[in-house]
């Protein structure tokens, strides 16, 4: 288990959190062969569980929590948080406070383990398949836990956020929205035009100014929407030092993004640790459930 202490001291050494290295890793091949997929039984209900699979081979985990509201076969949504890197799914359960969340809204969340702490991102970090393991996750999660397929989001920070944008991309028709703070589309993969998502998926993102990688989330935010062809309504102002700007895409998703002066590389609204932001002027976790709320899949 890596409590928040635990990660934060990793992240002096080696950067949990941190902005990506600028090495970039060549956009992916399409996958020849249906990969091998497994899963331990579980039997649903409320409270903190672990799901594990078996993706070729190799065991990948999640912690899942649902809330008291859950029966089990109901249709709810599914919010699948991903960590920074190097650090747990049990890092961001504890950084994002959306067990809270959950409690009042009544969706599942899950919380899974990258290997070695880290997530085959946009630009990094080693090799596992990732896309593959989030998208049997979420298959699990809508199977065997009653997640609504049409209300299946991505929520993640730095390294967590990156795996989120290549997923969404990397899959179709399985996530209805991504929730992307600190962390960007960028790298080999994103040079390519053709890199989008074949299927709407709708994305809400949050970056700072002060952040070590602004310029790079930026950028790479102006480019999926001139991509999937959105056109931005004028920008509001939901908070201090915050410019909010909505687009509709052509490919009926939407495009909200959170550009928040003097903000660092860190969570809004989370206490404690390299990534909190307690005195942020809204949270995080609220603003991306919202956004979740109102995007389910459209087809």
């Amino acid at each position: 288990m890596c409590l928040v202490a635990v990660c934060v001291v990793m992240s002096l050494v080696a950067g949990c959190g941190s902005p990506r290295p600028s090495g970039s890793a060549p956009p992916a091949a399409a996958a020849s062969a249906v990969p091998s997929v497994s899963a331990a039984p579980v039997t649903p209900a409320p409270g903190t569980h672990t799901v594990s699979l078996s993706i070729n081979g190799t065991r990948r985990a999640a912690v899942v929590y649902a809330p008291p509201s859950y029966v089990p076969g109901t249709p709810v949504p599914l919010v699948i948080g991903l960590h920074c890197r190097p650090c747990t799914g049990t890092f961001f359960r504890q950084l994002s406070g959306f067990d809270a969340v959950a409690d009042r809204h009544g969706f599942l969340v899950a919380y899974p383990d990258g290997v070695n702490g880290t997530f085959n991102g946009m630009t990094c970090c080693g090799s596992a398949d990732d896309v593959t393991f989030l998208r049997e996750l979420a298959r699990e999660l809508v199977t065997t836990w009653g997640a609504d397929a049409d209300r299946v989001h991505l929520a993640g920070i730095s390294n967590g956020g990156d795996m989120s944008y290549r997923a969404a991309v990397e899959t179709t028709g399985v996530f209805a929205a991504i929730g992307v703070v600190s962390a960007g589309y960028a790298g080999a993969r994103a040079a390519d035009a053709a890199y989008v998502p074949r299927s709407p998926v709708s994305l809400i993102t949050v970056i700072g100014t002060a952040d070590g990688g602004y310029s790079s989330y930026d950028t790479g935010v102006t480019r999926w929407q001139e991509r999937l062809r959105c056109t931005p309504a004028p920008a509001t102002a939901p908070a201090p030092a915050v410019a909010r700007t909505v687009a509709a895409c052509a490919d009926g998703s939407t495009v909200d993004v959170y550009r928040v002066t003097g903000m660092a590389h860190v969570w809004p609204g989370a206490a404690g640790g390299t990534l909190g932001w307690p005195e942020a002027p809204f949270s995080a976790t609220e603003v991306l459930w919202r956004f979740f709320a109102e995007h389910p899949r459209t087809r």
